[in-house]
């Protein structure tokens, strides 16, 4: 039996005498009244329009061939990425945006459904919409749609509604999102150069050990009565290793990279890596001070905008990419829920900065943690942009010293077994 819903335009005013115009989709003329007055207006005219639906049979026939797919093909036809950082802003400040407008969230809603987000797709805000028309609050919504809304943006969602503020969340929000875009830009800019810088010159040194040496070896090996240098040998030996066992080679890397997955999946693999991001010298300063700025904006945001304590530190713990400083959250927010103060836990797990703990301590005694802690994020943030300027310093010296002394060995090892050639032809 086909399944069908109505599309009906209506006309309907406000207490205060607007006039406004929508549409929705609901079964029957009688539903889209009962919807109209549900949002606080007083209809004036519902007309309907097209019929939207699907067959159930179709919807069936069209399950079976699905379902007739091998997995890793509707695996890949239905695949999905969650919302990037900077999609997440710029959803919350279109929606601040027309709410603040004086649209109503419903038609706020049908109006974000007319955009595609990169990951929130389209269908995703309508379900969303189609949830706030039965009576559900936008939070509860947000969660339905498991995988695309983060756990963040739901809590202040819903605290934005029971305070009465979600214009203002939705806004501040959408700027937490917005600086969070720009640090990850930041360190992924600063790494851009250094790997290209890298990735040619392994491109030069396997190019002219598979390509350009073995010509110059062919020549060697004329040469018979000629002992050819130490390090030319080494290049003649590395170059027919290259060629004969490059294939070797790359399996070697498959699995080294393969392995390396494992360990980092497991616990211990995860613990070993992310302390030694933290105490590594150079890229460890940058690594801490990306984290501990994290730490403080999103534990800021979430307490500005009157989430609870013990969830905002739950949900700081969730997002944190660091075993070491989620474990330590996470006592902390024990300690919390048995009366103490935020600073002292965090003081007793010797992995924040004593800067981060007093200010911290302050913010508790004059009763502004959340600016307290925006302060920190702030003073790690300009710390971070110094140290990844400092760290692009460092690095590309580095590699343009590292790849001038691989190229300067190809060039001395060949010109070394040259000249000997022509000094050996000059004696003969």
């Amino acid at each position: 039996m086909p399944t069908t819903m109505t599309c009906y335009s209506y006309k309907a005013r406000r207490r205060t005498g607007e006039v406004v115009t929508g549409s929705l989709e609901v079964a029957d003329r009688s539903a889209a009244v009962m919807q109209i007055e549900r949002l606080g207006l007083f209809p004036v005219a519902v007309d309907s329009g097209r019929s939207v639906g699907m067959d159930t049979s179709d919807s069936a026939r069209r399950a079976a061939v699905l379902e007739s797919l091998p997995k890793p093909v509707r695996v890949w036809l239905f695949r999905s990425r969650p919302p990037g950082l900077r999609e997440l802003s710029a959803y919350s400040q279109q929606l601040s945006n027309l709410l603040k407008a004086g649209m109503p969230l419903t038609m706020a809603l049908g109006s974000m459904a007319s955009l595609d987000f990169k990951g929130i797709h389209a269908d995703t805000t309508r379900q969303v919409r189609q949830d706030v028309l039965e009576g559900r609050s936008l939070s509860d919504a947000m969660t339905r749609q498991s995988g695309v809304f983060p756990h963040m943006m739901v809590n202040m969602v819903r605290a934005g509604e029971q305070s009465g503020s979600l214009v203002d969340v939705l806004r501040r929000l959408g700027e937490h999102y917005e600086r969070f875009a720009e640090v990850r830009q930041k360190f992924t800019a600063a790494l851009i150069y250094p790997c290209i810088v890298a990735f040619v010159g392994v491109v030069i040194v396997f190019f002219f050990m598979t390509k350009m040496l073995p010509s110059f070896v062919s020549i060697f090996q004329t040469m018979k009565d000629v002992d050819m240098p130490m390090s030319t040998q080494l290049l003649i030996d590395l170059s027919r290793a290259f060629t004969r066992w490059w294939w070797a080679m790359i399996l070697a890397v498959i699995a080294g990279a393969v392995v390396f997955e494992r360990f980092r999946a497991t616990d211990y693999g995860a613990r070993t890596l992310d302390r030694w991001k933290l105490v590594a010298p150079v890229l460890g300063r940058v690594m801490r001070l990306s984290l501990f700025g994290q730490f403080a904006r999103t534990l800021s945001t979430l307490l500005q905008n009157g989430v609870p304590v013990l969830i905002s530190l739950r949900i700081t713990e969730q997002i944190m990419p660091n075993v070491i400083l989620r474990e330590a959250i996470a006592k902390t927010r024990e300690a919390v829920t048995d009366g103490k103060t935020i600073s002292q836990p965090l003081a007793s797990s010797l992995i924040f900065p004593q800067l981060m703990i007093d200010l911290i301590r302050i913010g508790e005694e004059t009763g502004d943690v959340p600016g307290a802690l925006r302060n920190v994020a702030e003073t790690y943030e300009n710390d971070l942009e110094v140290s990844l300027r400092v760290l692009t310093n460092l690095i590309e010296p580095a590699l343009i010293i590292v790849i001038a002394c691989g190229v300067g060995f190809l060039l001395f090892s060949v010109l070394s077994a040259m000249f000997r050639i022509t000094a050996n032809i000059d004696r003969g």
